[in-house]
């Protein structure tokens, strides 16, 4: 059977009939009335609205009034019992009768002809029939039971939900505005059980869980709001509870209200406002009226329905508009405002979509309006703190001990806001547009909010009363500065003196004055000073780095140069959040401009060599998303990264950055190459890589056509100083078009033709400086035109460096080139070849050291000086424990490093083998050749000619070129950072959660390093190997090189012993843990004959000592021994405790007159002992061992193989006679 009322035309009345049915049709009465069906030509009115009686169709109509209030889910279902009912009606009767009186009775069913009503009511069961109104009255008394049994459990949560519900269905139940009196007595008694609660946990705190103190709170607040409206009718259960609910509650029922049609209804109310009010049409054509008086009762709905669904915001927007129009107080006007602009933010929710540009511009005008209504009634404040107003019916009064009004809201958050919103309005536009330029000039009237708010803020910080937190002004003064640092300073000087203009004359500023703030530089200068004074963490870092990028836009290198340094930000940028992060990467390539429009090359490149040579300027500079091929980058994380790109007007053109990237590259990287020409430390000594891979590219290519981008220009201009056609490598660079968006085009033009000379001239001097024995300065300067002095400037410099073997002569202004000084091509390699060699030597003895490690006296060696057993490198005839290399180390390269921005070292130039050298190998090699008659020649002789010694150190003041990258500075001595104070909330730096993220957000998305694979771990399943000594002692190391520049420098005398306390106390070391051993490094520096006393000392250290005259004694020491020897309770000496009765008085007597001292310890354990018994050691005990006897105390030779041994010795050497 098909259900519904409606048939299509042709479809049966009965389906039940077998015979063809007559066509029938339904529609609808012209007014508005039922259904009515068309069989015949005949109308037939449907079962649906058809009732038995006038008394059925008026508890009809009667349960309809009441239905109307019903959700729509009730009236779903409502309309499937209905339908059922329908078919039930159908089933049950024969015929619909003709007639369209709905008071006749019906006949019975012809398909019943033998049904009797005797028969149905044996057979039919009682069904007890509720009206809709019993059934409400049910559900409200399970919801108070519910209630009670939440209280039992002290169940909060639920409380609090069936409470919302409990509410919802007392309003569909008032009678005559009376709620009924199981819901007062329910809301009565759960106060009081509020009450008990609360004082109870006071006197007994108990924890609850966070969901139960949630309902708990939220339960509190409720209460206060509902008992307030129903205050009487609880005060008159309370006077007598048992009564209340026995009273009559029968009163005179309510006329029912006659039906009016919706147009007449409209005009009724319309003729009866007058003219400071309206009236707008609801749904179901009902009528609201707006009148002054109840302005705050329609915004207390407006309120509670944001955030629900299906509102329609934007009526919501109309209906405000009106409550603007018509409220005629301040404290009316400011709370349509607030509300006005909540609302109207709320269309620009999206995480990807912006604010619609009309409600934006709506918006800024309301908050103008309300900072300008705010000026104007200087007695409402609207601050974030203030406690909002309940009572709907009144607005609030000053008190006597009041001197404000206060109205809960942000306008902060309201700026801060539009601010966002105009930025992501911006991110959605297409920049190459119109409409781009058209929304770019909002940025005025913001920026004039931004001011407006600034003075009003400062307004309300006079009064301390109010409490106004700094944190709302910080953030007031970071948004003003990040409206200007990017700007010129002609175009932030026209914003300020506009911003002036719209406030009154006699208004000023504390913090950036009328007066000071004409120029651009001092406004930033305040702004910046004002958030370093008065913020921390995020806001302070931010002010700086606004400053540096506008000092360094407008080509202040130098005070941008020290403000970076100074701030120390590029240590800790990385804990910053990643809007902060891009901050500091577009000052740092500010800088980096700057700089090169300064000429200062070198600093250039270094400070733009973190961002470009990454490859990923785009990414670092918030200018665009790279998607790579094989990128496992999730949706959502794109769709983060897209929201923190730049507005386009913000970018830096990464072309231009790119061009002078190169341009500082080639003018350091060719002269580099040139230099180096063969050398094996070609792949070593880099400058950029990205420009080396660059050039090797394009050197590969077979044909080079013109160049047609920046990349290429910047190549041949390469190719062409590698050369020396420097005219033709500034021609390429003059040809970049780029070159036309930096101010002062033809200034940076000249800058790098000259520059392009000075490199070119270099380039040249070490390209061909091989073929001259003399150079003519006059030839070199009319070759690169350059002015002779400039010339002799160059030469010299390069000269002093040791860059250019060649002598300047300033009689005959001549350039000497001195011959046989370059490595040549077989040196280079037999260097190579050494360095490998010394390499592999080193790692074969570190094996070795580890296969020998714990066996006894594993450093001596049998027919060798000296052994291996510790760490350190070659000293004389071997390994020794801790030694150093001293002539055969590999040789150290050149490079470029330090400067005015950085730590300064200096690396030399590799010495030259004199020729002298390689003569007399040949010679060498040639006698043996005709000596022994073969005709071999043995490399060995040449690579020991080749060998390299060790140069001096050379003075401080010839190191070759200064550089650094500010990514990579040091603090200056005694700088710290400030502590971080995690945990401080929300305006701490570091977010919510204080930088741990909400909920272990990225905790999951690798695996720990220890992880392995979930299985067993390894060491669960066959445990740890070996054995780790925690009690082993840690000695300090000292070598000989540092122990001789303290000498040098005066620090230690010596002429006297040297001990543990004058290392410490001169301070060599910082202390002296278990112990002080002596290495060798640097043993060819000492010098002085010195008489030590140490822990342990290195075979290579005991060498070098006695090798330049000194003495070396080790001695056992322990960490109290050597806390008690600096601070002078003990006496430092070698010689053991006197053994024996006869020592006992002198000892006893040398006590007595001296002051008390401890004693120094002797060792007890049996290694110690064997160490310092040890003669190769020079241990102290080491005379106490006799002639043949070993150290070891385990293995001792025995007295009578000593006496035959010596005996047998003896005879060989006088030459008895033997008899076989």
């Amino acid at each position: 059977m098909t259900k519904g009322p409606l048939h299509q035309e042709g479809t049966t009345a009965n389906p039940r009939s077998d015979s063809a049915a007559p066509p029938s049709s339904w529609s609808r009465s012209p007014t508005n009335g039922p259904l009515i069906k068309t069989v015949n030509n005949k109308d037939i009115m449907s079962r649906f609205f058809r009732g038995g009686n006038d008394s059925s169709s008026e508890s009809s109509s009667d349960e309809e009034d009441l239905y109307e209030s019903e959700e729509e889910e009730q009236q779903e279902q409502q309309e499937e019992s209905e339908e059922e009912e329908e078919e039930e009606e159908e089933d049950a009767s024969d015929a619909e009768s003709s007639d369209s009186d709905a008071g006749k009775a019906k006949g019975a069913s012809r398909f019943l002809e033998g049904w009797s009503e005797s028969e149905e009511s044996d057979t039919e069961q009682t069904t007890k029939v509720k009206s809709a109104k019993d059934k409400r009255h049910d559900e409200l008394e399970a919801t108070i039971t519910a209630i009670t049994n939440a209280q039992k459990i002290n169940d909060w949560n639920i409380i609090s939900n069936e409470f919302d519900k409990l509410n919802r269905q007392a309003e569909k139940l008032k009678a005559a505005g009376k709620a009924p009196k199981p819901y007062v007595k329910c809301i009565a008694e759960l106060e009081d059980y509020l009450n008990e609660s609360i004082a109870k946990q006071k006197v007994t705190p108990k924890k609850m869980s966070k969901q139960n103190a949630q309902g708990l709170n939220a339960v509190k607040q409720k209460i206060k709001k509902t008992n307030k409206e129903y205050q009487a009718q609880i005060e008159e259960y309370k006077e007598d509870k048992d009564g209340y609910l026995w009273e009559s509650e029968e009163e005179e029922p309510a006329p029912k209200p006659k039906k009016v049609r919706l147009a007449d209804a409209i005009a009724a109310s319309t003729d009866d406002l007058d003219d400071e009010g309206f009236a707008t049409v609801g749904k179901g054509g009902k009528t609201l009226v707006f009148t002054p008086e109840s302005i705050l009762k329609h915004l207390r709905t407006i309120m509670e329905s944001r955030g629900k669904k299906n509102t329609d915001k934007q009526e919501q927007i109309k209906i405000m508009e009106k409550l603007q129009e018509i409220a005629n107080t301040p404290y009316q006007r400011i709370r349509v405002l607030l509300t006005l602009i909540s609302t109207r933010f709320d269309l620009g929710s999206g995480a990807t979509t912006s604010m619609p540009l009309e409600h934006w511009k709506a918006a800024e005008k309301e908050i103008g309006l309300l900072l300008t209504v705010l000026h104007e009634n200087r007695d409402y404040v609207v601050i974030e703190n203030a406690e909002e107003w309940e009572d709907d019916e009144k607005p609030p009064t000053l008190e006597k001990d009041q001197k404000y009004i206060k109205v809960p809201g942000s306008i902060v958050s309201y700026i801060e806001r539009l601010d966002d919103e105009m930025t992501r309005s911006l991110q959605n536009i297409d920049p190459h547009t119109s409409e781009y330029i058209e929304r770019l000039t909002d940025a005025a009237a913001l920026y004039n909010l931004i001011f407006r708010a600034l003075l009003y803020y400062e307004m309300l910080q006079k009064d301390e009363a109010l409490a106004i937190e700094q944190d709302n002004i910080n953030r007031i003064v970071s948004r003003r500065l990040e409206h200007v640092y990017f700007k010129p300073a002609q175009v932030v000087k026209t914003l300020e003196e506009n911003s002036w203009k719209s406030v009154a004359a006699d208004v000023d500023s504390a913090i950036t004055p009328r007066a000071k703030t004409v120029e651009a530089l001092e406004l930033v200068t305040i702004l910046s000073t004002y958030l370093f004074a008065n913020s921390e963490g995020i806001h302070r870092a931010r002010a700086m780095l606004c400053q540096i990028y506008f000092l360094a836009l407008h080509d202040d290198y130098y005070k941008a140069r020290d403000m970076m340094l100074m701030s120390h930000l590029q240590e800790t940028i990385s804990s910053f959040n990643v809007s902060t992060q891009i901050l500091f990467n577009r000052t740092l390539v500010q800088v980096g401009l700057c700089a090169f429009r300064k000429g200062l090359v070198y600093d250039a490149q270094n400070t733009l060599q973190e961002i470009c040579g990454s490859g990923r300027q785009k990414e670092l500079l918030a200018q665009g998303v790279m998607i790579q091929r094989y990128s496992q980058v999730t949706p959502e994380q794109e769709r983060l990264e897209r929201q923190r790109q730049l507005p386009f007007h913000l970018h830096i053109n990464l072309e231009l950055l790119e061009c002078v990237y190169l341009t500082c590259s080639m003018l350091l990287e060719i002269p580099l190459l040139a230099q180096i020409g063969s050398s094996p430390d070609v792949k070593k000594r880099v400058i950029s890589k990205t420009y080396r891979r660059m050039l090797e590219y394009h050197e590969r290519q077979i044909f080079t056509g013109p160049p047609e981008n920046t990349r290429d220009h910047v190549m041949q201009a390469s190719k062409a100083l590698a050369a020396g056609e420097w005219k033709k490598a500034t021609e390429f660079i003059h040809a970049i078009k780029i070159w036309e968006l930096m101010p002062d085009t033809e200034s940076i033009k000249e800058m790098l033709a000259k520059q392009i000379q000075e490199e070119g001239l270099r380039t040249y001097l070490f390209t061909y400086a091989p073929f001259y024995d003399t150079l003519a300065v006059e030839t070199l300067s009319s070759m690169f035109e350059l002015d002779a002095t400039k010339t002799a400037a160059i030469v010299s410099k390069m000269i002093s460096h040791e860059e250019l073997a060649a002598a300047l002569d300033q009689v005959t202004k001549t350039v000497i080139f001195r011959k046989g000084v370059e490595l040549s091509r077989l040196q280079s390699l037999a260097l190579a070849l050494s360095d490998k060699a010394s390499a592999l030597m080193e790692s074969n003895e570190r094996t070795l050291e580890h296969r020998t490690q714990g066996t006894a006296n594993a450093f001596e060696r049998t027919a060798r000086h000296g052994g291996r057993g510790g760490r350190g490198g070659r000293g004389g005839g071997g390994r020794g424990r801790g030694g150093a290399r001293t002539d055969a180390g590999p040789r150290q390269s050149q490079g470029f490093t330090g400067g005015a921005l950085g730590v300064r070292e200096t690396l030399t130039m590799p010495p030259r083998i004199p020729i002298t050298q390689v003569a007399r190998c040949c010679r060498k090699s040639i006698e043996r050749t005709s000596a022994s008659g073969t005709a071999s020649i043995p490399l060995a002789s040449l690579f020991a000619a080749l060998s390299i010694q060790q140069p001096p150190t050379l003075p401080a003041g010839s190191q070759t070129r200064s550089a650094s990258i500010l990514a990579n500075l040091r603090d200056n001595k005694g700088a710290y950072n400030k502590r971080i104070r995690k945990g401080r909330g929300a305006s701490s730096g570091y977010g919510k959660t204080s930088g741990r993220g909400h909920k272990g957000q990225g905790q999951h998305g690798h695996v720990k390093p220890w992880f392995q694979g979930g299985q067993t771990p390894l060491i669960f399943k066959h445990g740890s190997r070996g054995f780790v000594n925690h009690r082993k002692e840690v000695m300090s190391e000292v070598n000989l090189d540092r122990l001789q520049a303290w000498i040098d420098a005066g620090r230690i005398d010596p002429t006297k012993p040297i001990t543990p306390k004058e290392i410490v106390q001169s301070g060599l070391l910082g202390r002296a843990k278990d112990g002080v051993k002596l290495l060798a490094r640097g043993s060819t520096e000492l010098r002085a004959p010195l008489e030590i006393v140490v822990s342990r000392a290195s075979a290579a250290a005991i060498e070098a000592v006695e090798r330049a005259g000194g003495k070396i004694v080790t001695r056992y020491y322990t960490k109290d021994s050597i806390k008690r020897l600096l601070k002078g309770e003990s006496v430092n000496t070698v010689e053991p405790l006197p053994v024996g009765q006869h020592h006992v008085n002198a000892v006893l007597e040398k006590a007595r007159a001296s002051p008390f001292a401890y004693r120094l310890p002797d060792p007890t354990s049996r290694w110690d002992i064997e160490y310092y018994r040890d003669p190769a050691h020079r241990g102290y005990l080491s005379h106490l061992l006799k002639p043949g006897e070993s150290p070891s105390l385990y293995f001792k030779v025995p007295g009578e193989q000593v006496a035959k041994k010596a005996a047998r010795a003896k005879k060989e050497e006088e030459g008895d006679p033997k008899l076989f």
